[in-house]
């Protein structure tokens, strides 16, 4: 299982708009190979930041399958200009313990 993270900085004015691109958005993610879950959180201490879970079963079914497919096109057209900067996006894996 590998956990998607991304802070998401959305441009001023903007919150209530992304959050409801991000809705449409998410049944586009939701629908790819290899995905299990995800989550959007609003920050309490920070204005129009978000951070954005996203669960696979594999990193190439996010990196391969889901950024070099249609749906993220429409991914990229829907949220990618609500972004201010543009977010650094990483990929954990659990440690058993």
């Amino acid at each position: 299982m590998i956990l998607e993270v991304a802070i998401l900085q959305v441009r001023a004015g903007l919150a209530d708009s992304f959050e409801a691109s991000f809705k449409e958005a998410s049944q586009m993610i939701s629908s790819m190979k290899g995905y299990v879950h995800h989550e959007l959180q609003r920050c309490l201490e920070a204005q129009n930041k978000y951070l954005l879970l996203v669960k696979w079963e594999t990193l190439e079914d996010h990196t391969e399958g889901f950024r070099g497919s249609t749906e993220y096109l429409e991914w990229k057209r829907l949220l990618h200009h609500y972004y201010d900067p543009f977010p650094v996006v990483e990929h954990y894996t659990n440690i058993e313990l």
